[in-house]
């Protein structure tokens, strides 16, 4: 049998394949996103600053009694372990 030829041109016809023709463009490799290791120790240790600053203001352990601020502050440890969260890969 005889050797086919190859061309270099890209194939128009019947029997070419859509990538060969320019119809449908080839999958790109996706890259995959990693978190450094440390994100989610910090993840943890908010949520547990958080938790234990409001569970010590409401047992009147820290200073200056129950205070507005000391939830203010355990809240804001809390939110900021959830956003850190949405952001872990």
């Amino acid at each position: 049998m005889a050797k086919r030829k190859e061309t270099t041109k890209p194939k128009i016809g019947r029997y070419v394949s859509a990538t060969e023709s320019g119809r449908v463009t080839k999958k790109q490799v996706v890259e995959t996103k990693e978190s450094s290791s440390h994100l989610g120790v910090a993840i943890l240790e908010l949520f547990a600053f958080g938790l234990l600053v409001i569970a010590l203001n409401y047992l009147q352990v820290l200073p200056g009694s129950t205070s507005p601020w000391y939830l203010l502050v355990g809240l804001a440890s809390l939110f900021g372990g959830f956003y850190l969260a949405t952001k872990y890969h």
